[in-house]
């Protein structure tokens, strides 16, 4: 089917001239033309629409592109690949939350636990954490995670509590950018870190934001995978 550029727009909600960005920066394939020299959009470029819309959410607009840049070079396995690593971030980030929970959770059961126990440096907490010291002072200047200060010589000290922010905000830090990760992370600034309860409640929405995105990547993956199947067989 043949689409007039407003038609095409319209079906996908966007605006002819963000079809036309799209095409100005190769996410989809020159527009055809008719024999008097009208632009007009195929089957075709509806699936790379449709890639862009699912899957932009779902791996973020810079890998989306990567791919769709890999499927006009004919690199259909360059680009499935690249959504593979992504896929596997995630596992593993869920995986990272699933043993973060636990912690919490015997933390929460130990009734010795109060975070009075040695505090460590911003040296100490960057090589067990294997993040660098800058990162750190970052997220501290962000409102993250706000040290404590020694008395004496005012040097950063973190606990526990500090930590297991830290460990959330690691998590996050793969997560696409939107309207809802920006809350969690304002909510992870909020957090007094020595609320086990609150830290557990943090840890419970963030698994339901990474439930969410893997059903988010499924879906982004079924559109790829029509598009493959267009661009190998042609109509």
């Amino acid at each position: 089917m043949k689409m007039r550029p407003q038609k095409m727009a319209t079906k996908f909600t966007i605006s002819p001239s963000t079809l036309r960005n799209y095409e100005a920066k190769g996410l989809i394939p020159p527009a055809e033309r008719s024999e008097n020299g009208y632009r007009f959009y195929t089957d075709l470029h509806a699936a790379y629409l449709a890639c862009i819309q699912t899957m932009a959410p779902a791996f973020g607009m810079e890998v989306t592109t990567e791919v769709l840049h890999d499927l006009q070079r004919d690199e259909i396995h360059n680009a499935l690949w690249v959504i593979r690593e992504k896929e596997v971030v995630l596992y593993e980030d869920k995986e990272k939350l699933e043993r973060l929970i636990e912690e919490i959770r015997q933390l929460a059961d130990d009734n010795t636990s109060s975070f009075a126990k040695e505090r460590l440096t911003i040296h100490q907490v960057s090589t067990l954490m294997k993040i660098p010291k800058s990162t750190i002072r970052y997220w501290e200047h962000a409102g993250y995670v706000i040290a404590d200060r020694d008395l004496e010589n005012s040097y950063r000290r973190y606990h526990e509590g500090h930590l297991l922010k830290m460990k959330l905000i690691q998590i996050m830090q793969n997560s696409v950018y939107s309207e809802e990760t920006v809350k969690s992370k304002h909510r992870i600034a909020a957090a007094e870190q020595s609320d086990l309860q609150c830290v557990m409640k943090l840890a419970e929405n963030i698994r339901t934001y990474l439930d969410k995105r893997i059903e988010s990547q499924i879906c982004g993956i079924s559109k790829l995978y029509n598009l493959i199947q267009l661009i190998k067989t042609p109509v």
